[in-house]
């Protein structure tokens, strides 16, 4: 059984944060080689100017809501909003703290994240925080798997969407690599490889791959993601966000019409403590 020192709480970025398209092996695909993409913000983008993000060619935003069973995000309401009026499809994701309930941490959630017909599927973000001041519980893996079915089942419930899973490279590897919750999409971080490297054969939905993007609207640095299909695919996805992708391997698909985005590092969701280079 996998044991896990998890807790809740920022790191040290990474080296490897600025992107290279050579780090990415020719055996695999590019970010760039992906039509779809997005970025993923919370309070620490400071005031964003949404139209100049969407004008900038971002297709989707995913927006820090809340972490734990008390904390939500100064900037959630103002970003949800933003977004909207400026026709981005964004998604709100809940920060897992390990030490809170798991139907209180979702209750914080559900209070802070609207129900709404066009927004993307809740994200549960799961990461291994040990640096965690106030937080010292070691997960095992059926612990950890427990807690996430109580909160994926209930945010499934809430919203009528199947949740989505935001896994860093460590907590995957300690808790998901043998097949558990395959039946949830899943977004995947990996900075300076493709997701087979670090994640096998899963099936991912999102990638994100890099922290320190720019992105006209957004003062300092962004998250930057992309969508595993096509633009059909993307379009289907938002129809019916539970339909499980066709997984891509490492194939180098014909040359696809680069979509230019930015992205940067983040509260908890960018910025996992002790994250492993990538």
């Amino acid at each position: 059984m996998s044991l896990l020192a998890s807790g809740c709480g920022g790191g040290p970025l990474e080296s490897d944060q600025v992107i290279s398209e050579n780090v990415f092996s020719d055996n695999y695909r590019k970010p760039k080689d992906y039509p779809i993409h997005g970025i993923d913000v919370s309070k620490f983008q400071g005031d964003i100017d949404w139209n100049a993000v969407a004008n900038s060619g971002v297709k989707f935003a995913w927006i820090k809501a809340t972490e734990g069973g008390d904390y939500a995000d100064a900037r959630f309401q103002a970003n949800w909003e933003g977004a909207k009026a400026a026709g981005i499809p964004r998604g709100a994701y809940h920060f897992v703290y390990w030490c809170s309930p798991p139907l209180e941490e979702i209750s914080n959630f559900e209070q802070n994240a609207p129900v709404e017909d066009d927004a993307l599927p809740p994200v549960l973000d799961v990461e291994a925080t040990p640096t965690s001041q106030t937080c010292h519980r070691h997960l095992t893996q059926d612990g950890a798997i427990a807690d996430m079915q109580v909160m994926l089942q209930e945010m499934e419930r809430h919203y009528g969407k199947r949740p989505i899973i935001y896994a860093t490279v460590d907590f995957y590897e300690a808790i998901l690599s043998d097949g558990a919750l395959t039946d949830y999409p899943i977004w995947v971080r990996s900075t300076k490889y493709h997701p087979a490297v670090r994640y096998g054969s899963r099936a991912w939905h999102f990638w994100q791959y890099q922290s320190d993007g720019r992105v006209p609207g957004i003062g300092g640095n962004v998250d930057k993601d992309a969508f595993y299909g096509t633009n059909e695919q993307w379009a289907a996805f938002q129809r019916e966000p539970g339909v499980r992708p066709v997984q891509t391997g490492a194939a180098v698909p014909a040359p696809a019409t680069p979509q230019t985005t930015a992205a940067h590092p983040q509260e908890s969701i960018a910025e996992p403590a002790g994250a492993p280079a990538e």
